[in-house]
């Protein structure tokens, strides 16, 4: 029998696929879906900074007459001092980011009570913003880890490459000021040298990298000139920007490396791994499939690992990287290479 367990920030695994972040891990009764059929661990959907300033803006515009009413409560004390208008305005915005956060405190501490696998909740940031406070809460509630995800597109015509940069590691220092469990940041690839950036947010205490997070890229619908969603799913063939990025950065850098988006099937898992990848996020091919199709990807892994007399997946993860490959330049080159390519 093979080994399928791993370990990824220093939680013990069953095997090395995660269920991703996402609307399919909003609910316990997919969570518990999610471990009956043999996930390695669970990525809760994210609490988004922008929820929970909305919520907070929905709560003060929920009813339009009852928010007159409070203006004209508060009336008198604005004009006499503005201290006690402000004071309770910030209890009001409180109350939202607490009602919105205590839903998801309550999805954690029920997915601890109902599976066996890590839970690991995730907050998506932009900003330095009260992340530190919210994941502290979170820890509190039982997760076992925290991702942070964090993608911030460089579109300011007003702001560095190292300005923007900056912000991964404001946010990582903040969190890790207020919380023991282990952390991993997801990031994009917009970054001016991705190598040397990667590294360095590896050396900050963080215990994970996620590689790539797959953002909403925009669309327009020339009938109706609105903007839309362009590509909500991953297909198969997105996995090798990953891959090429993690056979580039594995052993060398200080911590686990997550491979994600475009893995849908078991061969894509294999050659993550072979790459040098801890573990697979995996999400789009539960939207397409259902979480049934876990069992049989496993035993398909399995029998490849049997096939190749691999006991463990420490047995043969990371030699296909840049490091241990006969020709790395085949992960380098990014010009147009007839030896690798079937398009004459």
């Amino acid at each position: 029998m093979v080994d399928l367990s791993c370990k990824y920030l220093g939680l013990q695994l069953r095997n090395p696929i995660i269920v991703g972040s996402s609307g399919l891990t909003s609910s316990l009764e997919n969570l518990i879906s999610i471990a009956k059929n043999g996930a390695g661990a669970v990525i809760l959907k994210s609490v988004f900074e922008e929820q929970i300033k909305f919520e907070t803006e929905k709560l003060l515009q929920s009813d339009e007459s009852k928010m007159q009413s409070w203006k004209n409560t508060f009336q008198d004390i604005v004009s006499k001092d503005e201290f006690y208008f402000t004071e309770a305005f910030d209890y009001l915005s409180n109350y939202a980011s607490e009602h919105t956060l205590n839903q998801y405190l309550q999805l954690v501490k029920d997915a601890k009570k109902a599976i066996n696998i890590p839970v690991i909740a995730s907050v998506n940031c932009i900003t330095q913003y009260d992340w530190q406070y919210f994941a502290k809460r979170l820890q509190d509630a039982g997760a076992d880890a925290i991702e942070l995800n964090a993608y911030i597109l460089p579109s300011n015509f007003e702001r560095s490459g190292s300005e923007i940069e900056q912000v991964y590691f404001d946010i990582i220092a903040e969190v890790k000021k207020y919380i023991s469990i282990p952390v991993s940041l997801k990031i994009g690839y917009y970054f001016s040298s991705l190598a040397q950036t990667v590294k360095k947010l590896s050396e900050t205490g963080i215990s994970g990298l996620t590689l790539f997070n797959r953002p909403y890229n925009p669309d327009i619908d020339i009938d109706t000139l609105e903007i839309t969603a362009s590509n909500v799913f991953s297909n198969a063939e997105e996995y090798s920007q990953s891959l090429r990025w993690i056979a580039l950065l594995s052993g060398k850098i200080s911590c686990d490396i997550a491979a994600s988006t475009g893995i849908h099937n078991f061969e894509t898992i294999i050659k993550q791994l072979l790459a040098g990848a801890d573990v697979v996020q995996m999400v789009s091919l539960f939207y397409k499939d259902s979480f049934e199709v876990l069992p049989e990807i496993l035993l398909k892994i399995e029998k490849w690992m049997e096939l190749h007399h691999y006991q463990s997946i420490s047995d043969f993860r990371g030699i296909m990287s840049h490091s241990k490959v006969l020709y790395p330049a085949a992960f380098e080159r990014v010009q147009f290479i007839r030896q690798y390519s079937s398009i004459v």
